[in-house]
């Protein structure tokens, strides 16, 4: 990174992945807040050496380029600092902070990653109910405690959704919903053992009723009573958790939905429940071209299976003890499906697929083995091959961090690059490189098409043809020649 491209970051002013600190002669304490911050939100670069002048609207007024009087100095001091347990963890390699020079003028530039799962929360001193940060548009604040905890739950790989819930037991179970899924699970595993158990021992084989020999209890799990306990027992343990399905597909000023399932008394509202009333609302207007498997018309498509999948998504990976809604909107263009919980892994890794770190993997296989969702780690991929072969818009994955919720965007329309080629479908694979390239690339840093050769795994000359229809989608822009020719984030 050189000035030039420093200026075109610091010129757009601070947003939630850009903080600039003036840093004249020491590094400022805040430093180490939103070092916390950009850990436990999405990454971002803090620059020394900027002094803002808040009164100013222009950015090139208001941002100014003074530099610092000792780098040397002042990097060792941010190393010591970083080292010592004023932090709780380090989690920079030596080429994420560098000088950046220019005539007289030396700026210190940290980029921070995104912390891993495992590592979260990021935080300073020794308290992280204290000490741990998030990012925002307007800065750093303080985690929240539910936050905090939300944070260290996610460090656990294997879930918690096997956490035995105290004085919960087969009598807060819902028989109606626990026999639908078992009449699926036989249809699924005709010939399966656990098909002859009575239902507390299929419950224990499943993962939805453990005995927890530490704590000398036992009862249903998180899982087994999200799944399949009836509706008091859920609103009890779960009251920060609603389910909400609404079609707005033929909505009018005066009507702003036309089909809605939300607590209303006339159904057990566990998580399976939710899901078998809305699946069949979701896929009933979908095409169901004659396709016979056997002597026996299957209706099943892929596309069907994408929908489902998109739905199982959205209960494995929600956090249950924050609060928030299993939403599920029905609209003119599409989908938009939203759960509680923020990414457990980024973006590029879910949509390359194989890596699943599912919040609730108890839930996931129980919806697996009933025949809801593929194989661990191939879900999201299957949606994105299916939008991909019916050349529609690709879908969106928004994290908010703010609101701590997941939202899945599924547009049925056709993409901006078909509609203006007239092609129908585009080449195999091109909109998962294509997301893994854009994924990878920060906003006001511009790349060589080199830059790529370790994200995705194609030659250089397909590198630059994605790098081209990206620009003619308007998702990036390039300058230069073809032999100098760089690319930066729209």
């Amino acid at each position: 990174m050189d000035m030039q491209e420093l200026r075109q970051m610091i010129f757009k002013g601070e947003k939630v992945d850009v903080e600039c600190k003036k840093a004249e002669r020491n590094v400022p304490k805040s430093v180490y807040e939103s070092y916390s911050a950009f850990a436990n939100t999405k990454g971002g670069y803090i620059i020394l050496g900027v002094d803002e002048n808040k009164k100013k609207t222009n950015p090139e007024e208001r941002f100014v380029i003074q530099g610092i009087e000792n780098p040397s100095r002042q990097l060792e001091d941010f190393w010591n600092t970083i080292n010592s347990d004023k932090v709780n963890r380090n989690i920079l390699k030596n080429d994420d902070v560098f000088q950046v020079t220019e005539d007289t003028i030396t700026l210190i530039v940290i980029h921070v990653p995104r912390a891993s799962f495992q590592t979260r929360p990021v935080y300073i001193g020794t308290n992280p109910f204290k000490g741990a940060y998030k990012r925002n548009h307007e800065g750093d604040y303080h985690c929240t405690n539910a936050e905090v905890r939300a944070m260290f739950r996610d460090q656990n790989a294997e879930g918690v959704d096997d956490m035995v819930m105290e004085h919960y037991s087969m009598d807060d179970v819902d028989s109606d919903t626990l026999r639908a899924y078992r009449m699926r699970f036989q249809n699924e595993n005709g010939e399966h053992i656990w098909n002859t158990y009575d239902d507390k021992h299929f419950l224990e084989m499943l993962g939805g009723y453990r005995k927890d020999r530490d704590k000398d209890i036992e009862g249903l799990t998180m899982a087994g009573l999200m799944m399949f306990g009836n509706g008091l027992a859920v609103r009890d343990v779960f009251d920060n958790i609603f389910m909400d399905y609404r079609d707005e597909s033929h909505k009018t000023d005066d009507v702003r939905w036309n089909d809605r399932i939300t607590y209303d008394g006339t159904w057990e509202n566990n998580a399976f429940n939710f899901l078998s009333k809305i699946l069949p609302k979701l896929t009933s207007e979908l095409p169901k071209p004659f396709k016979l498997k056997g002597y026996v018309r299957e209706d099943d498509t892929p596309l069907h299976k994408a929908i489902r999948e998109s739905c199982v998504n959205m209960i494995i990976h929600a956090d249950y003890m924050l609060e928030g809604t299993l939403k599920v909107i029905k609209t003119a263009e599409g989908f938009e499906i939203t759960n509680p919980g923020v990414l457990k892994i980024p973006k590029e890794q879910i949509f390359r697929g194989g890596n699943s770190k599912a919040r609730n993997p108890r839930m996931q296989s129980m919806l697996r083995m009933a025949g809801y969702g593929d194989n661990v780690g191939s879900g999201f991929p299957t949606i994105l091959n299916v939008w991909e072969e019916q050349g529609w818009e690709t879908p969106e994955l928004i994290e908010d961090t703010i609101l701590n919720q997941i939202t899945l965007v599924l547009k049925m329309e056709q993409g901006k690059a078909a509609k203006k080629t007239g092609e129908k479908k585009p080449a195999k694979k091109t909109i998962e490189n294509q997301i893994l390239i854009l994924e990878s690339m920060q906003y006001d840093m511009w790349y060589k098409a080199s830059d790529f050769e370790d994200i995705v795994s194609v030659k250089s000359s397909r590198i630059k043809e994605l790098l081209k229809d990206l620009t003619e989608q308007g998702k990036i822009e390039s300058t230069g020649s073809t032999k100098g020719k760089m690319y930066r984030k729209c």
